[in-house]
């Protein structure tokens, strides 16, 4: 009997491990079962065909906590990390000895994604919009906190860069106070009272960090003595927003709802999905909650008048956000309600052999399938083979 290699399978928290333990090597194939979306690209691109389809709806719903939404047999896996490459959500890593490491990718014997995720910084205004219906949490702004949003921010009026202008015209001012009394930036400095020439003299100190340019001083001056003047030098928030690749889909949401159309992102897949709205049962609503890109959405009802000779869609998707990842087809219980063809895939670097043969594999027509050959192993319908690319 072999003592090695040995295979393990262990969960901690929301990773499974799955464990090759060579005589002086360790390999780990790590899945992060909360972001898997159950899409099942590594399904079809595992060479070793050691990962299958679990039960996508119910564990992404969070009807059980028994099962993941894809299985991978240690055993079976031989942990190259196509999977780890092939996965659009980043929930696979691969670790040699302790180490994330992607050998095949190192070797050049496989492409990678070609990610074109861009933030025009001159156009970028640095608004909140593209953090909010960013589905992934693949945008970084990395912009201060101000007291708008949160009490203990930054004072609004440091949020933009400013240089201001504070003179006092010594011949008109009489040194009264007020304007020290009412502002914290200013100080009035009397000299010493004396008898000899009973006039009171002094100076007027002001402090440009903390002033933020109300000019209360200029109007509640009674001598109109003082000048203040505000340019501001850059109109836009600090800070810089950027694209985190490694969380980003592609989805596309940022481009379309940019206000200065500052984002662009190229979908990694090219394609069509279908809905069968005829065919859908209506009240599921499982494709809507598992699909990562906020895609697929329950229309509102239209009103009375306009439905003579219409039937009511359960279901509806706006192709703008899909990518064409398959989580829906894979969770959805009702079969031929949701049709989808890949018919492209932005890679970079030279297509390999592997790659050819998989790539095969991802632009085949699927549907949803109502019955489960193996309990637990979620089936999708074949209906064609792919185009030769």
């Amino acid at each position: 009997m072999a003592l090695f290699p040995k295979y393990s399978k262990t969960r901690e928290g929301q990773n499974v491990i799955m464990e090759q333990r060579l005589l002086k090597a360790v390999n780990n194939l790590i899945l992060n079962a909360e972001t898997c979306t159950g899409c099942g690209i590594c399904v079809d691109a595992c060479p070793e065909e050691a990962i299958v389809l679990g039960p996508v709806g119910a564990t992404r719903r969070g009807a059980i906590d028994y099962a993941e939404p894809v299985d991978v047999d240690p055993e079976k896996c031989s942990y190259c990390g196509v999977c780890v490459i092939m996965c659009p959500f980043n929930a696979m890593t691969l670790k040699i000895d302790g180490e994330e490491r992607l050998p095949i990718v190192e070797k050049e014997g496989f492409p990678t994604y070609d990610m074109v995720t861009k933030i025009d910084e001159e156009k970028c205004v640095r608004c909140t919009i593209c953090d909010e219906v960013c589905p992934r949490d693949a945008i970084n702004r990395d912009v201060p906190v101000f007291e708008g949003s949160d009490e203990a921010g930054k004072p609004r009026q440091s949020a933009l860069e400013t240089k201001t202008t504070f003179t006092v015209d010594t011949e008109k001012c009489d040194y009264c106070g007020i304007c020290g009394a009412l502002c914290p930036s200013i100080t009035v400095v009397r000299k010493p009272k004396t008898p000899e020439t009973a006039k009171i003299e002094g100076e007027v100190k002001w402090e440009e960090s903390t002033c933020d340019g109300c000019t209360i001083c200029v109007e509640a001056c009674p001598k109109d003595a003082i000048t203040l003047e505000r340019e501001f030098v850059s109109t836009k928030l600090p800070g810089k927003v950027d694209i985190e690749q490694d969380n980003c889909c592609t989805c596309t949401w940022c481009v379309h709802t940019c206000p200065e159309e500052a984002i662009t992102v190229e979908k990694i897949f090219e394609g069509e999905i279908e809905i069968n709205a005829d065919k859908c049962p209506g009240g599921c609503s499982t494709c809507v909650e598992v699909c990562p890109c906020d895609a697929l959405y329950l229309p509102s009802p239209l009103p009375a008048k306009l439905m003579k000779g219409r039937i009511e869609p359960n279901i509806a998707i706006n192709k703008d956000f899909c990518i064409f990842c398959g989580a829906c087809v894979n969770a959805c219980p009702s079969e031929d309600a949701i049709i989808l063809k890949r018919t492209g895939i932005r890679m970079q670097e030279k297509d390999t052999d592997l790659f050819k043969d998989i790539k095969e594999k991802l632009l085949v027509t699927k549907t949803s399938k109502v019955k489960e050959a193996v309990s637990g192993k979620v089936e999708v319908k074949v209906l064609r083979e792919a185009e030769k690319a």
